[in-house]
């Protein structure tokens, strides 16, 4: 629901508004959930397509390309149209092109079909993230709550997929996800009213009084951490069953083993954003920026060359850390933008997020064609997250998490 005023919150309103927030973490989960379907079963699928795992994995970038290039119409249509309303076409449009996805035929069906997953999945950060945070003083608490069901999404996609695919096969890990977010969408539009209109008032600029320079400091930062961020997180997250299945053999051998042990270190790490958010609501951003992109060097550099039980706790400090990193980025943006215009600002910032994402198909394809493993992905990833670390330390100690109204 949109939130325009204490009002709202009271009476039928509060429990209005609980309902769109548990529709919201709901749609979270989902557009991580389908996003990551096709890298897990893509394990099984390659060899009946007759194709190795670096081109078959290629045949996801015009989704991913999609998820971010979508991003921003979505956010006009958003704050022109209703928020509401792309968010019922979120729901059905995402589950409708997962069941295209599972009736594919050929390789170019399964690209078609993943790009549609994409043009569709990009409504939801935008549109989504600007709804929940919307009317909030404080939102580290409800961004980190929202993060951790995005990464449950993440955590269950390996899970749901290697499940279906081991005891079904790889089409039932699209359909059988696509018609529960079909349910939901019809739910959606069912249980949560329309929200009321914004204000007509003129936008002001959230700034707190800080100099214009500072802001420019503030907006680059966070474009460099957008861009070095979502490649990571989109890298480690693709790569992750294909790297569990050459490095834990000691653990698993099959795809729903390595399905399991992907889901458990996802939903270790979706505890992240509850931590970072409750520090986000008690102190400025860099005070908690800096020692989460920090810890991402080394761990990222560790799982270059670690096998098995190592391999294994390594990839859980990576991934809580990588995970923490998002609600931060999303509290930089509720400090500095204005209401009427917020879906607009989310949907630039993930333009460049997943657009900078997207390399992380290629890049993880090359990475394993070339070396036959992933020891240049991982170097790669930390020298990312090492100008990230330099970019969070020149963050103005003293920017909050939400500006003075």
């Amino acid at each position: 629901m949109q939130l325009t005023g204490n009002e709202f919150r009271s009476g039928g309103g509060l429990q209005q508004t609980r309902t769109a927030q548990m529709f919201l973490n709901v749609g979270h989960t989902l557009d991580h959930l389908f996003l990551l379907i096709f890298p897990t079963v893509v394990l099984v699928m390659a060899p009946e397509f007759g194709r190795p795992y670096g081109e078959m994995l290629q045949l996801a970038l015009g989704g991913f390309i999609a998820f971010g290039a979508g991003s921003l119409p979505a956010g006009w249509l958003a704050d022109r149209w209703s928020r509401r309303g792309m968010m019922v076409v979120f729901f059905t449009g995402i589950g409708a092109a997962s069941v295209v996805t599972g009736l594919s035929q050929a390789s170019w069906h399964v690209a078609l079909g993943l790009t549609l997953v994409g043009t569709f999945g990009a409504i939801y950060h935008p549109v989504g993230i600007a709804m929940l945070v919307a009317g909030r003083e404080k939102v580290g608490r409800v961004l980190g709550v929202n993060g951790v069901f995005g990464n449950l999404g993440v955590a269950f996609a390996a899970l749901i997929a290697g499940a279906l695919a081991h005891w079904i096969n790889w089409r039932a890990a699209f359909i059988i996800p696509g018609l529960i977010a079909i349910g939901a969408g019809i739910a959606f539009a069912r249980l949560v009213p329309a929200e009321p209109p914004l204000s007509r008032a003129p936008a002001r600029p959230s700034g707190g009084g800080h100099a214009r320079h500072v802001l420019a400091r503030v907006f680059g930062i966070l474009i460099i951490a957008t861009v070095c961020g979502g490649v990571i997180f989109n890298a480690t997250t693709i790569a992750m069953p294909k790297v569990f299945d050459e490095r834990l053999t000691a653990l698993t051998q099959t795809t729903l083993g390595i399905g399991v042990l992907v889901s458990l270190v996802y939903t270790f790490a979706a505890g992240a954003q509850l931590v970072v958010g409750h520090f986000l609501d008690r102190g400025s951003i860099k005070q908690v920026f800096v020692p989460v992109v920090a810890l991402q060097v080394p761990l990222l550099l560790a799982a270059g060359s670690t096998e098995n039980y190592l391999m294994l706790a390594v990839a859980l400090g990576m991934m809580f850390f990588v995970f923490g990193q998002i609600p931060i980025n999303d509290a930089m943006i509720a400090a500095y933008t204005d209401e009427h215009w917020r879906s607009r600002v989310y949907a630039l910032r993930y333009v460049v997020s997943f657009g900078a994402s997207a390399a992380a198909v290629p890049l993880v394809a090359w990475a394993h064609a070339t070396t036959g493993g992933f020891q240049h992905l991982f170097l790669v990833l930390g020298a990312m997250a090492g100008i990230m670390f330099v970019a969070a330390s020149l963050m103005p100690a003293h920017v909050q998490q939400r500006a003075p109204a």
